[in-house]
């Protein structure tokens, strides 16, 4: 019998997996998926209650505000800024608008699953660089650039492995790429970067016509719920984008705790300095368990899991689910004996360092 038929990019998508939930309902410690430690600041829940006095009222059409405001506390041009629903819809706008059948688009061996789902979906094939010390490699990310490529996506932080470029080595990266490539930088998680020679991409952005950083307020701004990403780039780019981007697509509650969030630039530094003092404190402490703890930029680390033992990624993953802990399984990434551990609260990861040393200790 004839029936519809997908296109064939699509049905070579693997599926996004996300966190699991446990079913009894019990208090969980949920450190899967690199979420702030804290919850949004006061003065976004409030932004956000007062707009939902208003919801019979389509939002601003391209998230005017928002982009006003994002430009005020970078420096940026608003005109240069496009809004999502969530960075995940740039991404896919990204995608849809530069690359198709035939075309490849170049990202890191353990980069973010989004950008071969992105790449699939427009019928793209995705190619991905091998890694050095689980950080994005210049040389291998341009050694796959060829006359097909019209993407290189680079998440920097990235996710899962926590590592990053340096600003000499992504201008190095940008130098290398023809000016007919797109090089697309995520920096979800630079306002967690304290690194001196960290750059999220504005500064390539600004100056080159090929360039795009992506952000989003799901990380330190602890709007995940909401929803809310943005990208910088060429007037041009920015201008294609634009074309094709949904009307209203960011609505209008997730607008107004999105420009407090902002605003609340108190809450952002307790939550990077917050995160400064935590992460290094549980990587040592873990560390100190035995156990190997890649070096990580962001609000996450990988911790590795022995395979030739019954002390396994798996068996840490399901000994910390049973304890109402739940992290993340990153073979999806290309990394199957690793764990990935969000930063929450220094009680959470004490707990979490509890539950560890008593899987390490179980006979």
């Amino acid at each position: 019998m004839a029936r519809p038929q997908a296109k064939e990019g699509v049905l070579r998508v693997t599926p996004y997996v996300g966190s699991e939930a446990k079913a009894d309902g019990g208090q969980l410690i949920n450190i899967s998926s690199n979420e702030s430690a804290f919850e949004a600041s006061a003065r976004a829940r409030e932004a956000y209650a007062n707009a939902a006095a208003n919801l019979r009222r389509y939002p601003e059409i391209d998230a005017r505000s928002l982009r006003q405001a994002l430009a005020a506390h970078y420096g940026l041009e608003p005109e240069r800024i496009i809004c999502g629903t969530g960075s995940d819809q740039i991404i896919d706008l990204i995608a849809l608008a530069f690359a198709g059948v035939g075309d490849e688009v170049v990202y890191s061996a353990h980069g973010f699953q989004m950008y071969p789902i992105a790449a699939h979906a427009v019928g793209a094939m995705p190619v991905a660089a091998p890694e050095v010390n689980l950080t994005a490699d210049v040389d291998a990310l341009l050694d796959r650039v060829n006359e097909r490529t019209r993407i290189v996506f680079l998440a920097n932080p990235n996710n899962p492995t926590g590592t990053f470029v340096t600003r000499d080595e992504l201008a190095r990266l940008h130098a290398g790429l023809p000016g007919e490539v797109l090089l697309v930088i995520d920096a979800a998680y630079a306002e967690y970067v304290t690194q001196a020679d960290y750059e999220p991409g504005v500064e390539l952005a600004r100056a080159h016509e090929n360039v795009v950083m992506t952000r989003t307020f799901s990380k330190i701004y602890a709007l995940a719920s909401l929803r809310v990403g943005w990208a910088y780039g060429p007037r041009d780019i920015i201008g294609i984008l634009d074309r094709i981007r949904p009307p209203f697509n960011v609505n209008a509650p997730a607008i107004a705790g999105a420009i407090a969030a902002l605003a609340d630039r108190d809450h952002t530094e307790n939550a990077r300095r917050h995160n400064s003092e935590v992460l290094p404190w549980f990587a040592d402490q873990v560390a100190a368990l035995g156990l190997t703890v890649n070096p990580s930029a962001a609000n996450f680390v990988i911790v590795h899991f022995d395979p030739e033992t019954p002390k396994d990624a798996e068996s840490a993953y399901q000994h910390l689910f049973s304890k109402g802990i739940v992290t993340r399984r990153v073979g999806g990434y290309g990394l199957p004996d690793w764990v990935r551990m969000s930063i929450g609260t220094r009680e959470e990861m004490t707990t979490v360092l509890d539950a560890l040393k008593e899987f390490l200790e179980k006979k």
